[in-house]
């Protein structure tokens, strides 16, 4: 019986728009893609040697209920948040926050010139953990667990595990798989991932193959479930994201930095906010 393989189910194209004081980024995954890509609620691509067009970062802000990952490709981000936590996010590293009942936090450059690229993804927590106490973790880059296959083939394991390689977070309701893949001309990558998960690509240097289909640079591919394995190959030097996650299936309320189950909810963070009770 030949082998099925996930296909592109759909191909989009990220909004250019600005965050925090002014950051210009791309927003991939949008509150439209909320459902269909449960857990994921948002990823944001960076991306400028223009320091004007990072700068100002991103001052004093709060969130609740869902976790953030950022990752540096490139640049260094200072993080200071209500918990104590301070840190410093550079080349290769990752930050992984989970804002739980509440946190205020920032996020601003410690370059003046230079590039500064990488992304930011929003993953939802279960009604069950959302109240739960804020955690915070750096990864430097040289603290990702990667590994080189036999055809150059570079994987750096973010989260969840890829080829018996651990990645550097794991989490049991969500079950998330974050994978950084650097494929040369020609290669190709396979990967397990369990039907049940919804899962994407995000391609951000070259051009990938996947079940006929091709993805550019700069295009996020939704991948279709309706086989355990998805098969990339690269029609030219490429580097993406593969992410993929169980979903929650619960319902989503998102108000700007809260992510809750209900509007009430939503109105209960903003109270504890401006009352100085979230963090």
């Amino acid at each position: 019986m030949e082998k099925k393989f996930r296909h592109i189910e759909q191909l989009v194209t990220g909004v250019q728009t600005s965050d925090g004081a002014g950051v210009r980024l791309t927003r991939v995954l949008t509150g439209k893609l909320q459902r269909r890509l449960d857990p994921f609620l948002m990823l944001d691509a960076f991306g400028s040697d223009v320091a004007d067009d990072y700068i100002a970062g991103f001052p004093d802000h709060p969130h609740r209920g869902f976790e953030t990952v950022t990752y540096m490709l490139a640049g260094r981000m200072r993080h200071k948040d209500s918990a104590g936590n301070e840190g410093l996010l550079d080349n290769g590293g990752v930050q992984w926050m989970t804002a739980g009942r509440g946190v205020i936090h920032s996020e601003m450059p410690e370059q003046i010139e230079g590039l500064m690229e990488g992304f930011q993804l929003w993953v939802n927590l279960p009604a069950k953990r959302k109240m739960m106490e804020p955690w915070y973790r750096d990864f430097a880059g040289a603290e990702i667990p990667e590994y080189v296959a036999d055809n150059g083939i570079q994987v750096r394991v973010i989260a969840g595990n890829s080829h018996g390689v651990k990645g550097a977070v794991v989490r049991v309701d969500t079950e998330p798989l974050y994978l950084d893949v650097h494929m040369p001309a020609g290669a190709s990558f396979e990967e397990e991932l369990p039907h049940t998960h919804n899962a994407f690509i995000y391609v951000y240097r070259g051009e990938i193959e996947l079940n006929g289909a091709t993805v550019a640079s700069g295009r996020m591919g939704i991948l279709s479930n309706d086989a355990d394995t998805v098969k990339l190959h690269a029609s030219t030097d490429a580097r993406l994201i593969l992410v993929a996650g169980r979903p929650l299936n619960e319902p989503i309320v998102q108000y700007g930095p809260f992510v809750m189950n209900t509007q009430d909810e939503i109105h209960r963070a903003l109270d504890d906010y401006r009352s100085g009770r979230l963090a």
